[in-house]
């Protein structure tokens, strides 16, 4: 047994050492996606609205060569989906299309990678387009297939934040104040999520102020 162990020790160590450039990028990655995810709450809660644009868009730059880096990283076209995505809500006009039809192709990229990548966060995200934009001849927004993607997420990930967040979000645009109401509270009572507490605290307020309004 002791000689076997001698035998099999070098190749255990070519192993680890074959491995570590991997775990290396693996860390990377992670790293550079929590400082996309860090900067977007910095820049969507707590920047002045005129600063918003600029800031998005020297951020995009950054999550754009991160999804490069890594093509088959559904996590990275996600997040890049969502920088395109809040960078047109911030800039606003004709010109944001073309932001959110990117926006759209990196979350249909990522669903074919794997939908419930970051608890199905490209089905919330693609599925809150498909409300906001506008449809044909204009956009291509369409309630029905945005329903479709927020439910499917809801079925991933029913006591997220952000899926019943916009969810409810969706349910208000249609007028179902009710049910509104039940998925925003239900949003309120998502977990946190300890990696992202500015995103966290900033959601819920938007959120209340939502509640408010349905309040009023």
């Amino acid at each position: 047994m002791t000689e076997r162990l001698a035998h099999l020790a070098p190749r255990l160590l070519l192993l680890a050492l074959i491995a570590l450039p991997w775990l290396a990028r693996a860390d990377t990655f992670d790293e550079e996606l929590l400082a996309i995810q860090h900067r977007w709450a910095e820049i969507q809660y707590q920047l002045a609205e005129d600063d918003k644009a600029d800031a998005f868009e020297t951020l995009r730059e950054r999550s754009r060569g991160l999804a490069e880096r890594h093509p088959r990283r559904a996590e990275a076209k996600i997040w890049d989906g969502i920088v395109l995505s809040t960078w047109a809500g911030a800039k606003g006009g004709l010109g944001a299309l073309s932001l959110v039809k990117q926006a759209r192709q990196d979350f249909q990229t990522a669903l074919a990678l794997d939908e419930r990548s970051l608890d199905g966060s490209a089905l919330t995200s693609l599925g809150s387009l498909y409300y906001q934009v506008p449809g044909w001849p204009i956009g291509f927004g369409d309630d029905d297939k945005a329903r479709e993607l927020l439910t499917r997420a809801l079925e991933i990930n029913p006591d997220g934040i952000d899926s019943n967040y916009f969810y409810a979000d969706f349910l208000l645009d249609q007028g179902d104040e009710d049910g509104a109401r039940r998925y925003f509270e239900k949003a309120l009572q998502a977990p946190a999520r300890p990696q992202r507490p500015l995103a966290d605290r900033g959601r819920r307020d938007e959120i209340r102020a939502k509640l408010k309004g349905l309040a009023s």
